[in-house]
């Protein structure tokens, strides 16, 4: 590995082309790069958007006016909007497109001669997003960017945020290993990504033959993508999309350096630029604010198995460590940037400090009045947890429903919203019982490298700490993540 003597000297004067940055962990990284490393020449940010006006557009609403910019913008008062018109710029563009979509052929020319490194953040990571939808962005488009900085002239690194869960449904101890093209989880067949496409185009064309709705067209090729995923051996289709993502790049990559970053459940950040910032309701967050809000009474959980859960600035901080140890070196490098194997947390810890929180901090419904919630338990099955759920409230329905028809469709309102929320239930349940249920741990010796390595080069590690031994799960829980829940992605809502 190369030796770091300086994060700010091996990226002075650098520019870097970013996807996915109106996304929350891309955010993470440009505010972090600006506010600690302002001595980067400048940050392309490929925005989908249809023209330079709109790209610019997206990138003051959906970025820079965020809250977690709080920090930057104090730090540089009245030259705030001069430091950004100067470091960033926005490029209209689209990842599920041939050549990124980038109409603006001299700012093209401009990036292709003056980028050093490309981190690609861009990903659809909806679990059930449409098949056809993810696998054209997290699979295909990442292959576009390979190809597009294979015709940039002075790359020196491509860096990939993928996600651990690309093991699939594998238990025990998961190495940082790459996947192979046609490499399942499960090992029962080979998979063929031409044919994957195919098959896309196959359904879609049978579903509009048809006539079908937007509607019956979206819930078709959603059920697609899981049962397809599911046949290999992966959790959903953002796991399966993203690992082909990983071989494809994986094989066109040739002689550039590469290092891939897989990331375990991103939460809440846990001290910078500040504790607590987050953007919508991630992974663990929608399950918790369900039960805040008394419409999850139970768990479906495994209470004692690791719930790996990571802060999102520690993402960050690695990312920023790895493009400085690993720039120019003509190889590959796979990161796991987890909790499991160093600090393990658990199911049972952050449902117990769920309600610790929300009973002293109760959430207040639509009619002002403040939550209560009951001490959560766990049915360690998801059959047992189907069958509760059917005895308790699917049961129940039912004769409501019969009633209903007795009377008239009186009790219509309440019988809708019952429904709605029993199947709401349901859903979170089926869709994260993948990782409630994981019985695995995620080695990071390589990442531990990383670690050694920046310590080795003299590098402030408070600046870019990606360790989790220093995390209190109680305390980030309790002070920082809950906290950032309800102040953030609430308020988001």
């Amino acid at each position: 590995m190369a030796t770091l003597n300086n994060i700010a000297q091996n990226l002075q004067n650098k520019s870097i082309f970013i996807t996915g940055c109106t996304g929350f962990l891309a955010k993470i990284f440009v505010e972090k790069i600006l506010r600690v490393l302002p001595q980067v020449k400048r940050l392309y940010l490929l925005i989908r958007a249809p023209d330079a006006k709109s790209a610019k557009h997206r990138l003051d609403t959906q970025v820079i006016s965020k809250e977690l910019f709080r920090v930057l913008r104090t730090k540089h008062g009245d030259e705030f909007n001069s430091f950004i018109s100067e470091k960033l710029c926005p490029v209209a563009g689209d990842m599920a497109v041939e050549d990124l979509g980038i109409q603006e052929t001299h700012l093209k020319v401009v990036i292709m001669r003056e980028v050093d490194i490309i981190v690609n953040v861009a990903a659809t990571t909806t679990f059930d997003e449409r098949y056809d939808i993810a696998l054209n962005i997290n699979a295909l488009g990442a292959d576009r960017l390979m190809a597009f900085a294979q015709r940039c002239h002075r790359l020196q690194m491509f860096l990939h945020v993928s996600t651990a869960y690309v093991c699939g449904s594998n238990s025990g101890l998961i190495m940082e290993k790459p996947i192979r093209i046609e490499e399942t989880p499960n090992g029962e067949s080979n998979l063929d990504i031409e044919k994957e496409l195919q098959l896309v185009e196959k359904k879609l064309e049978e579903l509009q033959a048809r006539g079908v709705e937007k509607a019956e067209e979206t819930a078709a090729m959603k059920e697609l993508g899981l049962n397809r995923a599911r046949s290999f051996g992966w959790p959903n289709s953002y796991a399966f999309t993203k690992a082909m993502g990983e071989m494809l790049i994986g094989e066109s990559r040739r002689d550039l350096p590469l290092v891939i970053i897989r990331p375990t459940i991103i939460e809440a950040t846990l001290a910078d630029p500040f504790p607590g910032w987050i953007e919508g309701f991630r992974t663990a967050g929608s399950v918790i604010m369900s039960y805040a809000k008394g419409k999850l009474k139970c768990f479906p959980a495994n209470a004692e198995l690791p719930m790996d859960v990571i802060p999102a600035d520690m993402v960050v901080n690695a990312m920023v460590v790895s493009m400085v140890v690993h720039s120019r070196q003509s190889a590959s490098f796979i990161y796991h940037v987890g909790s499991s194997k160093q600090n393990p947390t658990s199911n049972s810890v952050l449902a117990n400090c769920a309600y610790r929180y929300f009973s002293s901090n109760p959430v207040k419904g639509k009619d002002g009045r403040a939550i209560s919630i009951d001490q959560p338990f766990f049915y360690t099955s998801m059959d047992n947890f189907r069958k509760y759920m059917n005895f308790y409230y699917n049961m129940p329905l039912q004769a409501l429903r019969l009633a209903n028809l007795a009377l008239f469709n009186i009790c219509g309102r309440l019988l809708k919203d019952l429904t709605r929320k029993y199947n709401f239930i349901m859903y979170l349940a089926e869709l994260y019982e993948p990782y409630v249920f994981f019985d695995g741990r995620f080695d990071d010796s390589n990442t531990e490298g990383l670690r050694k390595a920046m310590k080795a080069g003299g590098m402030e590690e408070g600046w870019f700490n990606f360790d989790p031994k220093c995390i209190n799960w109680e305390e980030y829980y309790m002070k920082v993540y809950y906290p950032g829940l309800v102040r953030y992605a609430m308020m988001q809502k």
